[in-house]
């Protein structure tokens, strides 16, 4: 017998970063691990992108055309990359970011500070003569 969950799983991929932090469909580790993975993706387009410029500068025609193309090119190649896992840098990351945003223990509190007591001192200047 097969139970299915009251909430039906959410492929995060497919969400909006946007619409993504404030739904409540899907679990913080989830959203953590898009984020992740939206964040290495962004990265390596930005390694493609300068990888392929001496490429793509020998290219001859129509400039425009070749720059759309390598653009679309770069994003599915960034993004099969980082759903892959092969660069590692999204798992890392998202380790770091649950250990340090999903942690449930409590906040630590400020350590107490001594205060001087309601007696005050007074201090006499004594004159010399």
């Amino acid at each position: 017998m097969n139970v299915h969950s009251t909430h039906p799983r959410i492929e995060t991929s497919q969400l909006p970063l946007e619409t993504l932090a404030h739904n409540k469909n899907v679990s913080d580790q989830d959203k953590v691990e898009e984020v992740s993975r939206q964040f290495e993706a962004v990265l390596l387009r930005q390694i493609l992108q300068d990888i392929r410029k001496p490429v793509l500068a020998a290219a001859q025609g129509d400039k425009t055309a070749n720059g759309i193309y390598a653009d679309m090119i770069n994003n599915q190649m960034a993004d099969s990359i980082s759903r892959s896992g092969g660069l590692g840098l999204a798992k890392t990351l998202a380790a770091q970011l649950s250990r340090q945003i999903l942690q449930k223990a409590p906040a630590p509190t400020a350590p107490e500070v001594s205060r001087p007591s309601s007696q005050t001192v007074s201090i006499h200047k004594t004159s010399r003569k």
